[in-house]
Parts: C-alpha cells; structure tokens; sequence
C-alpha cells in the first residue's frame, strides 16, 4: 500500500469498522440490571438516593422531599486499550491479519461494562452504598411508620459462592453505570506524529471514561449461603417486606438471578426444571423424593465469570 493521507483514513475506517461489528455483536448484561446514566463532568452527585417517590393525601400543604439528602458520589475513571501495528506491515498490504483483532477490541468494549458492573456487585459485601452502611449489609437504618428507625437486612450469611437477587423492573435500579465519555476508537497514524517518527509504528486504541456504583441496596440481596431453594425462598420473601421511609412497602420483586459458573448449575435447576428433588425422611430412612418445582421461570438467570 502506499502510504498517503486517504490511504491510511480508508485503512482506520476499515480497522473501525471491525471494531463496530465486534461491538455490535457483544451481549452484555449491564443493561438489564444497571441504571444508565449520562455523565457531565468528573463526578456525579447522588443525592436522590433513598428519597423514594410517594403519593400521600393532600392535607394541608404540600410535603417537598429534598432530592439533595444523601452524599452518594460516583467519580468516571478513564480506561483504554492500545495496540501498534507496524509501518511495514501496511507498506506491504498486511494489514488485513488484524481485522479480527480489531473486532475483539470492539467486543470487549461492548462488554466491559459487564466487568465493572459484577465486580462492583461481588465487592457489595464489604463497599459502602448512599446510607452508609456496606450495599449488603444487615444494619440498613429504615425509618418506619412510626417513625422509628429499624435496622433491616439485604444479606443471607453462609460460606459458599456468592448469588444476588436483583429487581430491575423499576425507573430506579440497584446498580449505576456511569458514562462520561463512551467508548471510542482513535489512532495515531500520520507521519508527523512523534510516535511514527520514532518507532516506525502506527497506534490504534480505545478510550473510555466511565464508572459503576451503587444504587438502591432496597432492590438487592446478596447471599453466601447455599443455593437452594430454601434459601432462594427466604431472600425472596425478605425482600418483599422492604419498605420507603415512613413504612411504605416498595412491592420488591426479584427479576434476575446472578451467578458466577460455581452456580450455574444449582440455578439452571432452580430456574429452568419442571421438577426439583428433595430429601425426605420415610420410615426413618432419607429417600430423594421428586416435587413439582415451584421456583420454576420466577426469575431470568444471568452467569458472569467475574462473580467467581
């Protein structure tokens, strides 16, 4: 190829357009279980968070929430992913070995989020949400209709591989991903660029500005204990008695299963069969004994490898 201006712009469209097509192709997760929101600056403020909406009788005056009552901060990080292709690679019209590298640079763009999403879900036991306490924690302080404040717990203890209920069916949702800037390809490919001139080489990469945080722990619950049904009963039922302040029940229900791969098993039978079994006593022996499982279709199933 001859190196020239147009050249080397048709050469980037083509590295671009491998890049959208891995993009494109990606499955994420995030966007079913995460807020997104647009960024504007550094940071963003969450103040809103915990002030749920509530329709009360109108007696009197009106009651105005302030939307600015929680300092629940989340601050864009900037990532990026860089590769050099040699000068003499595309002189001698080789540049086409490194489309599919470039479509796997645009998957795994796609598919970052997921990363920050789960990670951030898994370091929920031990990270601080909005009130303060950790996103799954026992001690959530709830004022109730009475207007005493009563601990009240998103966490079931045990020793095993982490599983997280999530009701993503809400405007508002237990988990952010931020976007300030969204990913993006760029390159460094013209002769006057100090690089080129140096190493002989031309460089093409991805950058985003971008970041997870916590949103409403009301529509988590995160477990350590076996995945069973019993347990899977239990958190169900917890998280039906969340309330808003003042005592109003938020009407959680659960809309995700997630778990890492160590899980996905016990789920999958969980979720998916017709029949679950369950050891019972009869006669004074233990016999495996096949029910109708009621669990059955409660809940869709998502599988990250970042939550093992």
């Amino acid at each position: 190829m001859i190196i020239n201006n147009q050249n080397l712009k048709t050469l980037f469209t083509g590295f671009s357009v491998a890049f959208n097509m891995g993009f494109e192709a990606a499955p994420p997760s995030y966007k079913e279980i995460a807020s997104i929101v647009p960024s504007s600056s550094t940071e963003e403020l969450y103040g809103w968070l915990g002030n749920w909406p509530q329709m009360r009788e109108w007696v009197g005056d009106r009651i105005i929430k302030n939307l600015v009552a929680h300092d629940y901060t989340i601050k864009n990080r900037k990532f990026e992913d860089t590769v050099s292709v040699p000068r003499d690679k595309i002189e001698d019209d080789k540049f086409g070995v490194f489309g599919p590298y470039f479509q796997e640079m645009g998957r795994l763009s796609a598919t970052h989020p997921d990363e920050l999403i789960f990670e951030l879900l898994l370091s929920g036991f031990a990270n601080l949400c909005y009130d303060g306490q950790n996103f799954f924690d026992a001690d959530h302080p709830v004022v109730d209709k009475d207007g005493a404040t009563q601990s009240v717990s998103n966490i079931q203890a045990g020793a095993g591989d982490s599983w997280f209920l999530i009701d993503a069916s809400k405007a508002i949702r237990p988990l952010i991903f931020q976007e300030r800037i969204p990913y993006k390809m760029q390159s460094v490919d013209a002769d006057s660029d100090t690089n080129v001139f140096l190493t002989d080489e031309y460089l093409y990469g991805v950058r985003a500005r971008v970041n997870a945080g916590f949103g409403l722990w009301q529509l988590a619950f995160g477990s350590k204990a076996e995945l069973d049904a019993t347990n899977f009963e239990a958190a169900l039922k917890a998280m039906a008695k969340f309330t808003a302040g003042g005592g109003r029940k938020l009407n959680v229900r659960p809309t995700h299963l997630i778990v890492g791969p160590s899980n996905e098993g016990k789920a999958r039978r969980l979720l998916k069969n017709g029949t679950r079994v369950e050891t019972v006593n009869v006669g004074g022996a233990d016999q495996a004994v096949p029910i109708d499982n009621e669990w059955a279709g409660t809940a869709e199933l998502i599988v990250s490898p970042h939550l093992d």
